[in-house]
């Protein structure tokens, strides 16, 4: 896929450690820690390290090495409160929030934070939270219908007097919500990202979304689903959604360290949980109408980071992760979700060696598709 590099400096995120167990279902030693303040001091530290956006994770109950839990809006509020200019994004499972008490909340935090809330819609793959709360657990690609019709409310909520909705979900009468979310030059709302791999998803995405976040994706996995997103945008007549990859960043000074810690984290893996996971996410995505439901090509090494963080790559020498970076943007990922194995450590060594050579090359090769190195393809 050939396509003009786009002025905007590639963005990154980093997911929020709200959750115990670290972004690695291993054994191996991960310096974090899910408590408030490790992450305020954490969220302080990315955003003088060059992270624009923080995602907050949702989770309800343990389950696969995630013993305790932060839940996710409180949470990102407090992270808003602590920072000046980091953008931080709630995750929200419908069926468990109603649109309109989120848009509530959501306007809420936004008028505190001076327009840096967000939300990112997750449609939910464990089953178990959602019957232990006696909610009912519907098939894949009805809940993905259900969280477009969410997004759809919660959109006509912040920006119209009088929101109307008549879907199968959601019924939205004449609701006026005051004070709305603040409406800046970066955007009329707080941003509304998603996640999701399906057909189901990406359709979606097209429709509604501003933000589309895939999971670990190689180089054509990642045009894949940004050839299919924006062929549902175009479709729809609108704006294709920005483009989200997940990856989990190992950075060393030599790329044999970088590989050792890969090596280490998958050897000591939590084979229970990495199986229990699997197990779980791979029924919610073969119930999908054509069984291209996310993680359904998963490896059990893919697993133990469980959005597929190894898979994009982002793994060596500051130059070859800089080079790999930049040639994704080239595809068209405006944004990064990192996760890291050693926090504090590791996001000060990502602001400091990684983020000033991926602003060198992007000002060096503004037009064109770096080849990556063969080693990390």
């Amino acid at each position: 896929m050939s396509q003009a590099h786009a002025p905007d400096p590639v963005r990154f995120a980093y997911w929020v450690p709200n959750v115990s167990g670290g972004l690695v279902t291993s054994k191996i030693e991960q310096r974090t820690d899910w408590t408030y303040d490790y992450n305020r001091r954490l969220a302080v530290l990315a955003e003088n390290s060059g992270f624009d956006y923080a995602l907050s994770q949702v989770r309800y109950m343990a389950s696969y090495g995630a013993e305790y839990q932060h839940e996710s809006t409180s949470f990102s509020l407090a992270l808003l409160l602590a920072t000046e200019r980091l953008k931080v994004i709630a995750a929200v499972h419908p069926g468990l929030w109603h649109p309109g008490v989120l848009a509530k909340l959501g306007a809420t935090a936004d008028h505190l934070s001076g327009g840096r809330f967000a939300v990112n819609v997750v449609s939910g793959w464990f089953k178990g939270e959602f019957t232990a709360l006696g909610e009912p657990w519907l098939e894949h690609d009805e809940r993905y219908r259900r969280s477009e019709e969410f997004i759809r409310a919660l959109r006509a909520i912040w920006t119209e007097d009088h929101a109307e909705l008549a879907g199968d979900f959601y019924r939205i009468r004449d609701f006026s919500l005051k004070p709305k979310p603040l409406n800046t030059p970066d955007r009329p709302h707080p941003e509304i990202f998603q996640g999701g791999n399906s057909t189901a998803a990406r359709a979606m995405a097209g429709r509604v979304s501003d933000w589309y976040f895939s999971n670990g994706k190689d180089f054509a996995g990642a045009t894949e689903q940004i050839q299919d997103v924006r062929s549902s945008a175009a479709a729809a007549g609108r704006t294709a959604p920005r483009f989200g990859l997940n990856g989990f960043l190992i950075a060393r000074d030599t790329e044999a360290e970088a590989r050792d810690t890969l090596r280490e984290i998958i050897a000591k893996a939590d084979t229970e949980a990495v199986h229990g996971f699997g197990a779980a996410v791979k029924q919610a995505g073969q119930s999908t109408a054509d069984g291209r439901g996310m993680w359904q090509d998963s490896s059990f090494e893919d697993l133990v980071q469980y959005n597929d963080g190894f898979r994009t790559g982002l793994i060596g020498t500051p130059e070859q992760i800089a080079e790999r970076i930049v040639a994704y943007k080239h595809l068209g990922v405006d944004l990064f979700l990192l996760g890291f194995l050693h926090y504090l450590e590791e996001v000060e060594y990502f602001g400091q060696r990684v983020l000033p050579l991926v602003r060198e090359l992007e000002a060096q090769q503004p037009d064109a598709e770096p080849e990556p190195a063969a080693s990390l393809a």
